[in-house]
């Protein structure tokens, strides 16, 4: 009876040993983008708070205590992203690969101009420079995923309630070009966001009757609130008084389905995706005080509720930040 032949490709492989001390990470290397939908959401929040308490007559000091503390964060934010795409440029296309990154770059870019607005107040040249600078970057980043997209089987391109970050983004850059006296620049933001707005709905809508997304997704589905509200903060502020009227009903229209839809969109628990829910809801609280009318108190309302709401989800997802636990859960690139 011979003897088995043993195969050297049948040896069992040799792995390294694992390190020890493990190796840690450099510092902001694998900064998770998951931050910045919620920081949005911040500054979001802050817009709201000082519009209210200026149209109430109350005292501004609330909101510029907010604003101040969500413009230092978002900034903070961006320089730690910016520490891990100097030290590795090419980590952006990964992060565009997913979902929660490519939400958190394009709200990265949104934060500059929203902050670029908060910020107007004090200094307009200030302000202009941050909005010039937010608004190429967020350009190069929807360039960027468009030839990600377009380089995927066709199968992969399928549309999510992201494409609006990426590609309406743009829009929140029209109230700050407005605040540094740039109508020409909101006008034209408003015009072509507003197209690409209906077209990512409609594809959405047809998307969303043939199969639901699954649970752990269907939060971001609030961002399809983000484009009605601020397109119709936009239209108000332009003196478009019907379309301002038009867009803040489609976006409390939506905003009650949320509400009916509550237990199923939030069947999968906490996640980094309920940072979805922060500025779309600041927007539209904006949304209705800016139309005013009929929609004033519901806007008021409304922002006292998330006045309540997004530092509570804010801080859930901030509090994860240090230590990886967010990077992990949301798959960030590392540099």
């Amino acid at each position: 009876m011979t003897q088995p032949e043993f195969r050297a490709e049948a040896r069992p492989k040799r792995y390294p040993p694992p390190e020890f001390p493990p190796r840690r990470p450099a510092l902001f290397a694998r900064m998770p983008p998951a931050v910045f939908p919620s920081i949005l959401g911040l500054l979001g929040l802050a817009l709201a708070v000082r519009l209210a308490l200026g149209r109430l007559g109350r005292d501004p000091g609330p909101g510029d205590l907010l604003a101040g503390v969500a413009v230092a964060l978002w900034a903070f934010a961006a320089f730690a992203y910016g520490m891990k795409l100097v030290r590795r440029p090419g980590v952006v296309v990964e992060e565009l690969r997913t979902l929660p990154g490519r939400s958190g770059l394009a709200a990265s870019t949104m934060g500059g101009m929203v902050a670029a607005g908060l910020v107007a107040a004090y200094s307009i040249p200030a302000a202009a420079v941050l909005l010039v600078l937010a608004l190429v970057c967020h350009g190069v980043l929807a360039i960027l995923l468009l030839r990600l997209l377009l380089g995927l089987p066709p199968e992969a391109r399928a549309v999510n309630p992201t494409l609006h970050l990426s590609l309406v983004g743009i829009i929140v850059g029209a109230a700050p070009a407005l605040a540094v006296g740039w109508g020409w620049l909101a006008e034209a933001l408003f015009w072509v966001a507003l197209p690409i707005a209906a077209a990512i709905w409609a594809l959405s809508l047809r998307q969303f009757l043939a199969a639901a997304p699954p649970a752990p997704l269907r939060p971001l589905l609030a961002i399809h609130l983000a484009p009605a509200a601020l397109l119709g903060s936009v239209a108000g502020l332009l003196a478009k008084p019907e379309l301002g009227f038009v867009f803040a009903g489609l976006g409390v229209v939506y905003a009650i389905l949320l509400v009916v839809a509550g237990r199923w969109l939030l069947a999968a628990g906490v996640s980094a995706f309920w940072g979805a829910f922060t500025f779309p809801l600041a927007a539209l609280a904006t949304a209705l005080m800016v139309n005013g009318g009929v929609w004033f108190w519901p806007g008021v309302l409304l922002t006292a509720l998330v006045l309540v709401v997004i530092p509570l989800i804010t801080w859930w997802v901030l509090k994860r930040w240090p230590g990886g636990r967010l990077a992990a859960a949301t798959n960030a690139a590392e540099a």
